[in-house]
């Protein structure tokens, strides 16, 4: 009787036992998803190419319950079940916002065609809605494909991390006679109220600008080479509005109509690896302009055309401009400022590493009589110069016609350096030129390591100032004879100027 209960104990132990360790295997079969690698692009892995991808800021979210990660595999044994694991599918999350492809919106989805001749704006206005709302999204204009715009304003404010991808070409309608009379006049492609968004691509976005240039009211273009009266509005090209965080990279832009690109009203802005091209004598289509904006860098650019390679407006501090080439062109400008007796600061602006060639200006201040306001804190360094009229500009009596009036205030000039300029200049002008206001004098300029031959001949012309103080750390070549020591007696009066 003893010997059949402990048969019957062990017998029940055993069925207990083997229940168990079966219950425990079947329970460690789970699929999760695998984590992120560090640095990986967050897409899933059949995610196209990662040069449209998104940048990888997305995570996807965790589940409320954290599932135990699997224990070690325990042996099986001839008594285990038959188990075949669950096949897991190419694309197990197919709405996982990891996955690259959701966060492109290709043009042509929203009905874009791209021959060159359909107008394509309501296709890109459908894109922009839809990308907008989505975080690290890319608007694509593809290769190989030539899409019309009319004149639009892609407003934010959007999710961040938003790229308007341009592999193929965009342009407006060819000219003045073929713009929509309901359509602006003054810009083109106007980006409004964004923060952090990308501008890049391998296209070209091209302006058409012929036409817009050879209106008799532009300057030169009428009768005789006069200028006509008459409706002379024309559509700057690519203008930022109201934006933060911006950048701008390796898209090439040509043949505005008017500026090729300004910002207004921005701050933290990056242009890099740019090429802006327009015939020389194209008119007002300065290539980088910015107003009213602050913290810009611009950095490995090339930059030919009619106007200002780069010309910095009232309200701009903080500019970084390095590795620039420019021209042909009339040079890198700080101004115009002060028109219509308006206040004008400009501060902390530094121009480095940079060649201008066949330019009209150089570096250049320019500023109109009755202003008021300050430019301070510039530095020229680095600059080699090739056959370029007025190398060293400071104009303080900048007017487009000869009806302009001596005015007694002006924007106050100073703490201006030139340091390491050299190469060659076009012997029309002098290629040193100070010419400061009667009664607000330029003060602080420095001169160091500054040497300008002529482009043609021996002959060097002598170098002008008027009412410019500062010194020379260094002697230059032409030497400058005219650059007063010291401080003029009335700097206390120019105090009222300061910003």
């Amino acid at each position: 009787m003893e010997l059949a209960r402990g048969f019957l104990f062990v017998w029940i132990l055993a069925i207990l036992s083997l229940h168990h360790y079966s219950s425990n295997v079947n329970a460690r079969y789970h699929y999760h998803k695998k984590q992120k690698a560090k640095g990986s692009n967050g897409g899933s892995p059949l995610s196209p190419s990662p040069i449209y991808a998104p940048d990888p800021q997305g995570h996807v979210p965790s589940s409320p319950v954290d599932v135990p990660a699997p224990q070690d595999p325990v042996p099986s044994t001839p008594v285990d079940p038959p188990y075949n694991p669950p096949s897991i599918p190419s694309n197990p999350y197919p709405n996982d916002p990891g996955n690259a492809t959701d966060c492109i919106f290709d043009v042509t989805s929203y009905g874009a065609v791209g021959d060159g001749s359909s107008d394509d704006t309501a296709a890109f206005r459908e894109a922009w809605k839809a990308a907008c709302a989505v975080e690290s999204a890319t608007i694509l204009a593809p290769s190989d494909k030539v899409f019309i715009i009319t004149s639009t304003i892609f407003s934010g404010p959007c999710k961040p991390g938003l790229v308007f991808q341009v592999d193929g070409v965009l342009m407006p309608p060819d000219g003045p006679d073929c713009w929509p009379t309901a359509d602006s006049r003054k810009q083109w492609l106007v980006f409004y109220r964004l923060d952090d968004m990308k501008l890049t691509g391998n296209g070209i976005i091209e302006g058409n600008g012929q036409k817009w240039w050879e209106l008799p009211c532009k300057p030169h273009r009428g009768p005789n080479g006069s200028n006509m009266p008459g409706p002379c509005d024309s559509p700057a090209m690519i203008r930022f509005f109201m934006s933060s965080n911006l950048v701008v990279s390796g898209i090439r832009i040509q043949n505005s109509p008017q500026f090729h690109m300004k910002f207004d009203g921005c701050e933290g802005v990056l242009i890099e690896k740019l090429s802006i091209s327009t015939p020389k004598l194209s008119p007002n289509t300065d290539g980088i302009h910015i107003e009213n904006t602050k913290s810009v860098g611009i950095y490995k650019s090339m930059i030919s055309n009619g106007d200002d390679c780069i010309s910095i407006g009232p309200g701009c501090s903080n500019v970084d401009i390095e590795d620039v080439t420019c021209g042909p062109s009339h040079g890198i400008s700080i101004g115009s400022l002060g028109v219509h007796n308006s206040q004008a600061c400009v501060s902390n602006i530094t121009v480095r590493n940079a060649f201008i060639r066949e330019s009209d200006n150089g570096v250049r201040i320019k500023t109109w009589q009755g202003g008021s306001g300050s430019v301070s804190g510039i530095s020229f360094e680095n600059i080699q110069m090739e056959n370029v009229r007025n190398c060293i500009i400071v104009d303080q009596y900048y007017c487009l016609t000869k009806a302009c009036l001596n005015q007694t205030s002006a924007v106050y000039v100073s703490d201006v350096q030139y340091r390491n300029i050299k190469g060659t200049y076009d012997v029309r002008s002098t290629p040193i030129h100070f010419a400061c206001s009667d009664t607000v004098a330029c003060t602080n300029i420095t001169m160091a390591e500054v040497e300008l031959l002529p482009h043609e001949g021996e002959l060097m012309d002598d170098p002008f100032c008027w009412n410019a103080y500062g010194i020379e750390e260094t002697p230059t070549i032409p030497l400058i004879g005219c650059l007063q020591e010291g401080m003029p007696q009335t700097i206390t009066e120019t105090s009222r100027y300061s910003c």
